[in-house]
């Protein structure tokens, strides 16, 4: 191992490798480990072995309980990412044109928020544009406008129940 961190030397690699390997292979069959997972676990951890070798401090661990330190966090993670929800298939292309019925109703509820927003006071019709059009955040409005806080939530809030109302 020092030869390895010292200049890289392949041929103690090589050794270490034919030494370990088989035993990393064992150790992560016997931790349940089928034979692929084994085997490509083992390959990995030999790589991270070369790439890391100027990490290892045999003031802290042996060789051996290094390796096997680094094979056991590489099923672990190896067995997470295997437990790991795939996500949902996403679909590509234009998505399917919306019914007639539910194009119309949307154009109606589009046209009702509109005139429910043109009744608002300007000061709530500006912050809710700014807070829902505008995507900024409550302190984002603060800041820009140089409005307290509180005065901005309180506007938005009023201004919100004001269109709920309008919506019914």
């Amino acid at each position: 191992m020092a030869r390895i961190r010292a200049s890289q030397d392949r041929e103690a690699f090589a050794e270490l490798f034919s030494h370990f390997g088989p035993r990393v292979k064992a150790f992560l069959m016997k931790s349940g480990s089928n034979m692929t997972m084994a085997e490509e676990c083992t390959q990995d951890v030999m790589v991270t072995l070369w790439r890391k070798a100027h990490m290892f401090d045999p003031a802290r661990a042996s060789v051996s309980t290094w390796i096997f330190t680094i094979a056991r966090n590489r099923r672990i993670d190896l067995i997470r990412k295997e437990r790991r929800p795939e996500p949902d298939e996403l679909t590509w292309g234009p998505e399917p044109e919306p019914e007639q019925a539910e194009a119309l109703g949307l154009q109606q509820e589009s046209a009702q928020l509109r005139d429910a927003l043109a009744t608002l006071p300007e000061k709530q019709r500006t912050l809710i544009q700014q807070a829902y059009f505008g995507d900024l955040t409550h302190s984002e409005i603060a800041a820009n406008t140089g409005l307290p806080l509180g005065t901005i939530k309180s506007r938005i809030r009023l201004a919100l129940e004001r269109l709920r109302h309008a919506m019914k």
